[in-house]
Protein backbone atom coordinates (compact mmCIF):
# COMPACT_ATOMS: atom_id res chain seq x y z
CA UNK A 1 0.00 0.00 0.00
CA UNK A 2 2.84 2.80 0.79
CA UNK A 3 3.76 1.99 -3.00
CA UNK A 4 0.27 3.08 -3.99
CA UNK A 5 0.46 6.46 -2.16
CA UNK A 6 -2.49 5.72 -0.60
CA UNK A 7 -1.43 6.66 3.29
CA UNK A 8 -1.74 9.93 2.66
CA UNK A 9 -5.44 10.40 1.44
CA UNK A 10 -5.86 8.20 4.84
CA UNK A 11 -3.83 11.50 6.55
CA UNK A 12 -5.51 14.16 4.60
CA UNK A 13 -9.33 11.88 5.80
CA UNK A 14 -7.82 11.71 9.36
CA UNK A 15 -7.82 15.65 9.69
CA UNK A 16 -11.25 16.32 7.85
CA UNK A 17 -13.23 18.89 9.83
CA UNK A 18 -16.90 17.90 9.58
CA UNK A 19 -16.88 14.32 9.49
CA UNK A 20 -16.49 11.91 12.28
CA UNK A 21 -14.24 8.67 12.63
CA UNK A 22 -17.35 6.23 12.28
CA UNK A 23 -18.16 7.79 9.45
CA UNK A 24 -15.08 7.99 8.03
CA UNK A 25 -14.37 3.70 8.30
CA UNK A 26 -17.54 3.21 6.71
CA UNK A 27 -16.52 5.26 3.37
CA UNK A 28 -13.64 4.05 3.50
CA UNK A 29 -15.08 0.55 3.35
CA UNK A 30 -17.53 0.99 1.06
CA UNK A 31 -15.00 2.47 -1.11
CA UNK A 32 -12.80 -0.46 -1.16
CA UNK A 33 -16.01 -3.40 -1.27
CA UNK A 34 -16.93 -1.75 -4.59
CA UNK A 35 -14.03 -2.33 -5.70
CA UNK A 36 -13.57 -5.34 -4.72
CA UNK A 37 -16.84 -6.73 -6.02
CA UNK A 38 -15.44 -4.87 -9.40
CA UNK A 39 -12.56 -6.85 -9.36
CA UNK A 40 -14.06 -10.67 -7.92
CA UNK A 41 -17.96 -9.81 -8.63
CA UNK A 42 -18.18 -10.50 -4.84
CA UNK A 43 -17.47 -8.95 -1.90
CA UNK A 44 -18.86 -11.61 0.84
CA UNK A 45 -15.67 -13.41 1.67
CA UNK A 46 -13.67 -10.48 2.34
CA UNK A 47 -12.81 -8.81 5.50
CA UNK A 48 -11.32 -4.92 5.31
CA UNK A 49 -9.87 -3.77 8.46
CA UNK A 50 -9.07 -0.03 8.61
CA UNK A 51 -6.93 1.88 11.04
CA UNK A 52 -7.59 5.43 10.21
CA UNK A 53 -5.28 6.46 13.07
CA UNK A 54 -2.40 4.74 11.16
CA UNK A 55 -3.39 5.33 7.98
CA UNK A 56 -3.37 1.26 8.08
CA UNK A 57 -5.70 -0.62 5.56
CA UNK A 58 -5.68 -4.75 5.28
CA UNK A 59 -7.69 -6.82 3.22
CA UNK A 60 -8.05 -10.25 3.62
CA UNK A 61 -9.49 -12.92 1.44
CA UNK A 62 -11.42 -16.43 2.99
CA UNK A 63 -11.18 -19.04 0.66
CA UNK A 64 -12.28 -23.13 1.61
CA UNK A 65 -9.77 -25.87 0.69
CA UNK A 66 -10.65 -28.44 -1.25
CA UNK A 67 -8.89 -31.16 -3.05
CA UNK A 68 -6.55 -30.59 -6.02
CA UNK A 69 -8.48 -30.55 -9.10
CA UNK A 70 -11.56 -29.85 -7.48
CA UNK A 71 -11.40 -25.55 -7.31
CA UNK A 72 -13.77 -24.15 -9.82
CA UNK A 73 -13.93 -20.73 -8.41
CA UNK A 74 -10.83 -19.21 -7.53
CA UNK A 75 -11.77 -16.37 -5.90
CA UNK A 76 -13.66 -18.81 -2.94
CA UNK A 77 -11.71 -21.66 -3.17
CA UNK A 78 -7.95 -22.59 -3.02
CA UNK A 79 -6.41 -26.38 -3.84
CA UNK A 80 -5.02 -28.12 -0.51
CA UNK A 81 -1.20 -28.28 -2.05
CA UNK A 82 -1.91 -23.96 -2.53
CA UNK A 83 -3.17 -24.11 0.95
CA UNK A 84 0.23 -26.40 2.42
CA UNK A 85 2.31 -23.93 0.74
CA UNK A 86 1.01 -21.24 3.29
CA UNK A 87 0.43 -23.58 6.41
CA UNK A 88 1.82 -27.31 5.76
CA UNK A 89 -0.66 -28.16 8.43
CA UNK A 90 -4.14 -27.08 6.73
CA UNK A 91 -6.67 -29.94 5.91
CA UNK A 92 -9.77 -29.96 3.51
CA UNK A 93 -12.73 -28.10 4.34
CA UNK A 94 -11.04 -25.76 6.51
CA UNK A 95 -10.76 -21.89 5.63
CA UNK A 96 -8.01 -19.97 4.78
CA UNK A 97 -7.46 -16.43 4.92
CA UNK A 98 -4.82 -14.49 2.43
CA UNK A 99 -3.90 -11.00 2.56
CA UNK A 100 -4.58 -9.42 -0.56
CA UNK A 101 -2.13 -6.58 -1.50
CA UNK A 102 -3.27 -3.23 -3.58
CA UNK A 103 -0.93 -3.29 -6.19
CA UNK A 104 -3.20 -7.23 -6.79
CA UNK A 105 -5.35 -4.94 -8.26
CA UNK A 106 -3.75 -2.93 -10.54
CA UNK A 107 -2.90 0.81 -11.43
CA UNK A 108 -5.67 1.62 -13.34
CA UNK A 109 -8.32 0.55 -10.51
CA UNK A 110 -6.56 2.34 -7.15
CA UNK A 111 -6.52 5.48 -9.55
CA UNK A 112 -10.18 4.80 -10.18
CA UNK A 113 -10.61 4.09 -6.09
CA UNK A 114 -8.80 7.19 -5.13
CA UNK A 115 -10.88 9.39 -7.58
CA UNK A 116 -14.02 7.50 -5.69
CA UNK A 117 -12.65 8.30 -2.29
CA UNK A 118 -11.99 11.99 -2.96
CA UNK A 119 -15.57 12.41 -4.21
CA UNK A 120 -16.79 10.60 -1.38
CA UNK A 121 -14.65 12.33 1.03
CA UNK A 122 -16.33 15.82 -0.99
CA UNK A 123 -19.75 15.16 -1.15
CA UNK A 124 -19.59 14.25 2.58
CA UNK A 125 -18.29 17.18 3.51
CA UNK A 126 -20.27 19.18 2.04
CA UNK A 127 -22.92 17.90 3.63
CA UNK A 128 -21.99 17.58 6.97
CA UNK A 129 -20.96 21.65 6.64
CA UNK A 130 -24.51 22.21 5.24
CA UNK A 131 -26.33 20.46 8.10
CA UNK A 132 -24.08 21.69 10.71
CA UNK A 133 -24.40 25.22 9.79
CA UNK A 134 -28.38 24.49 9.07
CA UNK A 135 -28.49 23.96 13.24
CA UNK A 136 -27.11 27.44 13.38
CA UNK A 137 -29.40 29.11 11.25
CA UNK A 138 -30.22 32.61 14.21
CA UNK A 139 -27.11 31.99 15.72
CA UNK A 140 -23.96 34.29 16.41
CA UNK A 141 -21.10 33.40 14.66
CA UNK A 142 -16.66 34.67 14.69
CA UNK A 143 -15.09 34.56 12.42
CA UNK A 144 -12.15 35.98 10.42
CA UNK A 145 -11.96 38.33 7.11
CA UNK A 146 -10.50 36.60 4.59
CA UNK A 147 -11.09 38.16 1.76
CA UNK A 148 -12.97 41.64 0.92
CA UNK A 149 -14.57 42.25 -2.49
CA UNK A 150 -17.24 45.05 -3.97
CA UNK A 151 -20.23 42.36 -3.33
CA UNK A 152 -19.22 40.33 -0.65
CA UNK A 153 -16.85 39.29 1.90
CA UNK A 154 -15.63 35.93 2.37
CA UNK A 155 -15.30 34.68 6.13
CA UNK A 156 -13.77 31.68 7.48
CA UNK A 157 -14.79 30.03 10.58
CA UNK A 158 -12.53 28.65 13.33
CA UNK A 159 -12.43 25.51 11.31
CA UNK A 160 -11.45 27.63 8.06
CA UNK A 161 -14.83 26.78 6.49
CA UNK A 162 -15.98 29.66 4.20
CA UNK A 163 -18.82 32.05 4.54
CA UNK A 164 -19.94 35.00 2.65
CA UNK A 165 -21.75 37.98 3.27
CA UNK A 166 -23.27 39.87 1.29
CA UNK A 167 -23.17 43.81 0.23
CA UNK A 168 -26.67 43.91 1.37
CA UNK A 169 -26.51 42.52 4.73
CA UNK A 170 -23.34 44.42 5.71
CA UNK A 171 -24.29 47.73 8.00
CA UNK A 172 -23.83 50.63 5.46
CA UNK A 173 -20.62 51.78 7.67
CA UNK A 174 -19.40 48.27 8.16
CA UNK A 175 -15.68 48.21 6.68
CA UNK A 176 -13.42 45.20 6.90
CA UNK A 177 -10.01 44.24 6.14
CA UNK A 178 -8.61 41.02 6.03
CA UNK A 179 -7.30 39.79 8.98
CA UNK A 180 -10.60 41.85 11.12
CA UNK A 181 -12.89 39.54 13.63
CA UNK A 182 -16.32 40.14 12.90
CA UNK A 183 -19.16 39.17 14.44
CA UNK A 184 -22.53 38.48 12.62
CA UNK A 185 -25.40 35.32 12.55
CA UNK A 186 -25.83 32.96 10.59
CA UNK A 187 -28.89 34.48 7.93
CA UNK A 188 -29.39 31.13 6.01
CA UNK A 189 -27.64 27.97 4.47
CA UNK A 190 -28.29 26.54 0.88
CA UNK A 191 -27.15 24.47 -1.92
CA UNK A 192 -26.00 26.08 -4.64
CA UNK A 193 -24.16 23.87 -7.50
CA UNK A 194 -24.23 20.99 -5.27
CA UNK A 195 -22.05 23.18 -2.42
CA UNK A 196 -23.24 24.72 0.55
CA UNK A 197 -23.74 28.25 0.68
CA UNK A 198 -23.60 30.01 4.07
CA UNK A 199 -24.78 33.32 4.37
CA UNK A 200 -24.20 36.07 7.49
CA UNK A 201 -25.85 38.88 7.95
CA UNK A 202 -25.44 42.16 10.38
CA UNK A 203 -28.81 43.72 9.23
CA UNK A 204 -31.33 41.46 10.04
CA UNK A 205 -33.19 42.19 13.49
CA UNK A 206 -32.31 38.41 14.94
CA UNK A 207 -28.19 39.92 15.19
CA UNK A 208 -29.44 42.53 17.61
CA UNK A 209 -31.70 40.14 19.10
CA UNK A 210 -28.93 37.74 19.95
CA UNK A 211 -26.45 40.76 21.31
CA UNK A 212 -29.37 41.74 23.53
CA UNK A 213 -29.58 38.42 24.58
CA UNK A 214 -25.27 38.38 25.25
CA UNK A 215 -25.35 41.21 27.36
CA UNK A 216 -28.33 41.12 28.98
CA UNK A 217 -28.45 38.24 31.37
CA UNK A 218 -32.23 38.84 31.98
CA UNK A 219 -33.35 37.95 28.57
CA UNK A 220 -31.07 34.94 28.15
CA UNK A 221 -32.50 33.68 31.11
CA UNK A 222 -36.26 34.34 30.03
CA UNK A 223 -37.07 37.17 32.82
CA UNK A 224 -37.28 39.64 30.10
CA UNK A 225 -38.73 38.87 26.61
CA UNK A 226 -38.27 40.59 23.42
CA UNK A 227 -41.18 41.05 21.66
CA UNK A 228 -40.48 42.82 18.46
CA UNK A 229 -37.55 44.18 16.85
CA UNK A 230 -37.24 46.78 14.20
CA UNK A 231 -34.15 48.18 12.36
CA UNK A 232 -32.88 50.55 9.50
CA UNK A 233 -29.53 48.87 10.17
CA UNK A 234 -27.17 51.21 10.74
CA UNK A 235 -29.23 54.32 11.66
CA UNK A 236 -31.94 53.73 14.38
CA UNK A 237 -33.89 50.69 16.32
CA UNK A 238 -36.50 50.02 18.11
CA UNK A 239 -36.70 47.15 20.34
CA UNK A 240 -40.24 46.19 22.55
CA UNK A 241 -39.24 44.64 26.04
CA UNK A 242 -41.85 42.85 28.04
CA UNK A 243 -40.63 41.65 32.06
CA UNK A 244 -42.94 38.71 33.35
CA UNK A 245 -41.36 39.83 36.65
CA UNK A 246 -42.96 43.26 38.25
CA UNK A 247 -39.90 43.87 40.00
CA UNK A 248 -38.17 43.83 36.54
CA UNK A 249 -37.83 47.29 34.91
CA UNK A 250 -37.43 45.70 31.69
CA UNK A 251 -36.34 49.18 30.04
CA UNK A 252 -33.62 49.60 32.48
CA UNK A 253 -32.07 46.16 32.75
CA UNK A 254 -31.70 46.58 29.00
CA UNK A 255 -30.27 49.80 28.92
CA UNK A 256 -27.49 48.87 32.25
CA UNK A 257 -26.45 51.30 34.45
CA UNK A 258 -25.48 54.52 32.62
CA UNK A 259 -26.17 53.04 29.59
CA UNK A 260 -23.58 50.18 30.71
CA UNK A 261 -24.89 47.42 28.67
CA UNK A 262 -26.60 48.91 25.29
CA UNK A 263 -23.16 50.42 25.02
CA UNK A 264 -21.25 47.72 23.70
CA UNK A 265 -24.43 46.72 21.35
CA UNK A 266 -24.61 49.92 19.71
CA UNK A 267 -20.64 50.06 19.02
CA UNK A 268 -21.21 46.96 17.44
CA UNK A 269 -23.77 47.82 15.49
CA UNK A 270 -21.55 51.12 14.04
CA UNK A 271 -23.45 53.44 16.49
CA UNK A 272 -26.99 52.84 15.45
CA UNK A 273 -28.96 54.40 17.89
CA UNK A 274 -31.61 51.79 19.54
CA UNK A 275 -34.54 52.65 21.63
CA UNK A 276 -35.95 50.40 23.95
CA UNK A 277 -39.69 50.60 24.95
CA UNK A 278 -41.69 49.08 27.28
CA UNK A 279 -43.82 46.88 25.13
CA UNK A 280 -47.75 47.02 25.99
CA UNK A 281 -51.08 45.23 24.30
CA UNK A 282 -52.42 48.79 24.58
CA UNK A 283 -52.02 49.77 20.81
CA UNK A 284 -52.59 54.21 21.80
CA UNK A 285 -50.19 53.28 24.45
CA UNK A 286 -47.74 51.14 22.03
CA UNK A 287 -47.86 54.22 19.57
CA UNK A 288 -46.94 57.10 22.27
CA UNK A 289 -43.90 55.07 23.37
CA UNK A 290 -42.98 53.85 19.73
CA UNK A 291 -42.77 57.31 19.00
CA UNK A 292 -40.99 58.58 21.86
CA UNK A 293 -39.18 61.25 22.62
CA UNK A 294 -41.95 63.03 21.07
CA UNK A 295 -44.74 63.92 23.31
CA UNK A 296 -48.34 62.57 21.58
CA UNK A 297 -51.20 64.83 22.38
CA UNK A 298 -54.18 62.20 21.35
CA UNK A 299 -54.15 59.63 18.62
CA UNK A 300 -57.44 58.17 16.79
CA UNK A 301 -57.12 54.80 15.92
CA UNK A 302 -59.12 52.81 12.75
CA UNK A 303 -58.51 49.42 13.35
CA UNK A 304 -59.50 48.18 9.90
CA UNK A 305 -57.34 49.59 7.82
CA UNK A 306 -54.65 49.33 10.37
CA UNK A 307 -54.24 53.58 10.52
CA UNK A 308 -53.53 55.86 13.25
CA UNK A 309 -53.56 59.42 13.16
CA UNK A 310 -51.53 61.19 15.47
CA UNK A 311 -51.95 64.61 16.90
CA UNK A 312 -49.28 66.53 18.34
CA UNK A 313 -48.52 69.92 19.31
CA UNK A 314 -46.34 71.29 16.72
CA UNK A 315 -42.99 71.34 18.47
CA UNK A 316 -42.91 67.11 18.82
CA UNK A 317 -43.85 66.99 15.37
CA UNK A 318 -40.29 66.97 14.20
CA UNK A 319 -39.57 64.99 17.13
CA UNK A 320 -42.08 62.37 15.90
CA UNK A 321 -40.98 62.55 12.21
CA UNK A 322 -37.53 62.20 12.94
CA UNK A 323 -34.19 62.98 10.86
CA UNK A 324 -35.19 61.54 7.76
CA UNK A 325 -38.65 60.29 8.70
CA UNK A 326 -36.39 57.27 10.61
CA UNK A 327 -39.01 57.78 13.69
CA UNK A 328 -41.87 57.46 12.68
CA UNK A 329 -41.12 54.40 10.09
CA UNK A 330 -39.89 52.23 13.02
CA UNK A 331 -42.55 53.39 14.99
CA UNK A 332 -45.42 52.51 12.20
CA UNK A 333 -43.33 49.05 11.88
CA UNK A 334 -43.06 48.13 15.67
CA UNK A 335 -46.63 49.13 16.55
CA UNK A 336 -48.33 47.18 12.93
CA UNK A 337 -49.73 50.73 12.33
CA UNK A 338 -49.88 53.03 9.64
CA UNK A 339 -49.22 56.13 11.29
CA UNK A 340 -50.10 60.09 10.29
CA UNK A 341 -49.06 62.72 12.31
CA UNK A 342 -51.21 65.70 12.49
CA UNK A 343 -50.00 69.44 14.29
CA UNK A 344 -52.63 70.00 16.76
CA UNK A 345 -54.53 73.39 16.16
CA UNK A 346 -54.25 75.53 18.84
CA UNK A 347 -56.54 78.74 19.08
CA UNK A 348 -54.41 82.17 19.32
CA UNK A 349 -55.10 84.01 22.10
CA UNK A 350 -56.29 87.60 21.71
CA UNK A 351 -55.05 90.52 23.50
CA UNK A 352 -57.79 92.80 25.41
CA UNK A 353 -56.85 95.96 23.73
CA UNK A 354 -57.79 94.63 20.48
CA UNK A 355 -61.48 94.94 21.48
CA UNK A 356 -60.84 98.42 22.04
CA UNK A 357 -63.20 99.34 19.31
CA UNK A 358 -66.06 97.47 21.54
CA UNK A 359 -65.16 97.55 25.15
CA UNK A 360 -64.73 100.57 26.32
CA UNK A 361 -61.12 101.35 27.54
CA UNK A 362 -61.87 101.57 31.23
CA UNK A 363 -63.65 98.41 31.30
CA UNK A 364 -60.59 96.96 29.44
CA UNK A 365 -58.48 98.64 32.44
CA UNK A 366 -60.43 97.40 34.74
CA UNK A 367 -59.94 93.54 33.74
CA UNK A 368 -56.41 94.04 32.94
CA UNK A 369 -56.24 95.44 36.95
CA UNK A 370 -57.22 92.02 38.10
CA UNK A 371 -54.38 90.31 35.51
CA UNK A 372 -56.89 89.46 32.79
CA UNK A 373 -54.87 91.45 29.30
CA UNK A 374 -56.34 88.58 27.23
CA UNK A 375 -59.44 87.71 26.09
CA UNK A 376 -59.15 83.62 26.63
CA UNK A 377 -57.62 84.99 31.01
CA UNK A 378 -61.30 86.55 30.96
CA UNK A 379 -63.16 83.62 29.52
CA UNK A 380 -61.49 80.66 32.00
CA UNK A 381 -63.35 83.05 34.63
CA UNK A 382 -67.03 83.06 35.73
CA UNK A 383 -69.27 86.54 35.33
CA UNK A 384 -70.06 85.92 38.98
CA UNK A 385 -66.00 86.32 40.24
CA UNK A 386 -64.81 88.90 37.54
CA UNK A 387 -67.99 91.15 39.15
CA UNK A 388 -66.45 90.30 42.20
CA UNK A 389 -62.94 90.88 41.78
CA UNK A 390 -63.52 93.98 39.38
CA UNK A 391 -65.99 97.26 40.01
CA UNK A 392 -67.91 95.98 36.77
CA UNK A 393 -71.44 95.53 37.14
CA UNK A 394 -72.97 92.13 35.99
CA UNK A 395 -74.73 93.16 33.22
CA UNK A 396 -71.62 95.14 31.96
CA UNK A 397 -69.09 91.70 32.07
CA UNK A 398 -72.06 89.63 30.65
CA UNK A 399 -71.75 91.92 27.39
CA UNK A 400 -67.53 91.51 27.73
CA UNK A 401 -68.12 87.85 27.83
CA UNK A 402 -70.13 87.68 24.86
CA UNK A 403 -68.40 90.03 22.98
CA UNK A 404 -65.20 87.42 23.71
CA UNK A 405 -66.65 84.40 23.01
CA UNK A 406 -67.78 85.64 19.47
CA UNK A 407 -64.22 86.32 18.58
CA UNK A 408 -63.76 82.16 18.85
CA UNK A 409 -66.88 80.80 17.35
Amino acid sequence: MDNLNLISTFAEFKELKNIDKSTMIGVLEDVFRHLLIKTYETDENFDVIINPEKGDLEIWRNRTIVEDGEVENPNQQISLTDARKIDPTYEVGEEVADEIKLADFGRRSVLSLRQNLASRIMELEKANLYEKYKDKVGEIITGEVYQVWKKEVLILDDEDNELVMPKAEQIPSDFFRKGDTIKAIVARVEMRNNSPLIVLSRTAPEFLERLFEMEVPEIYDGLITIKKIVRIPGERAKVAVESYDDRIDPVGACVGMKGSRIYSIVKELRNENIDVVNYTSNSQLMIQRALNPAKVSSIQLNEETKTAAVYLKPSEVSLAIGKGGLNIRLASMLTGYDLDVYREVEEEDVALDDFSDEIDQWIIDQLKSIGCDTAKSVLELSVEELAKRTDLEVETVDEVMRILKSEFE
